[in-house]
């Protein structure tokens, strides 16, 4: 089910639905969470994709892994941070998205997470990277985005 924001935020792209491009998503945590736990985690991050960073609708590609305790080895950087086994990395490889949007995204994951009792904001590393559209195949080895095929 793929859910759309009840009105688009000033920080979202302004581009048609044809040329806003979606997130990868790759959430990494810890087996200290149930299954309906983890795909509500994963539905409030596509939540999130889709209001701050416009992601279109039904353009959902998630990855939920799901390691054993004692696999995610994450220090404070200096920060004073404890963290928890209940620690989750969300990596998203992106195209566009401006500084404002990626701060507004770390700080709506925190909060809506934290919210849900889902993940701890101490607990939540989030990594946001730029790919380009050559970086992508969408299947059949041809490179969709190029080819015009999207």
């Amino acid at each position: 089910m793929s859910r759309l924001p009840a009105s688009r935020s000033p920080l979202t792209l302004s581009t048609t639905d044809k040329e806003q491009i979606m997130p990868l998503v790759r959430i990494t945590q810890q087996d200290v969470r149930t299954p309906e736990q983890s795909r509500r985690m994963a539905d409030t991050v596509q939540d999130v994709m889709l209001e701050l960073f416009s992601a279109p609708a039904r353009d959902r590609y998630q990855i939920v892994e799901t390691l054993p305790v004692g696999s995610i080895l994450a220090e404070d950087t200096g920060l004073g941070i404890e963290r928890s086994d209940g620690v989750v990395i969300i990596h998203v490889t992106q195209q566009g998205r401006s500084t404002e949007q990626k701060q507004a995204v770390y700080a709506a994951l925190a909060q809506r997470l934290a919210a849900a009792e889902l993940v701890r904001p101490e607990d939540l590393i989030v990594s946001v990277v730029h790919n380009d559209r050559e970086d992508w195949s969408f299947g059949h080895g041809r490179a969709q985005f190029l080819t015009g095929e999207l």
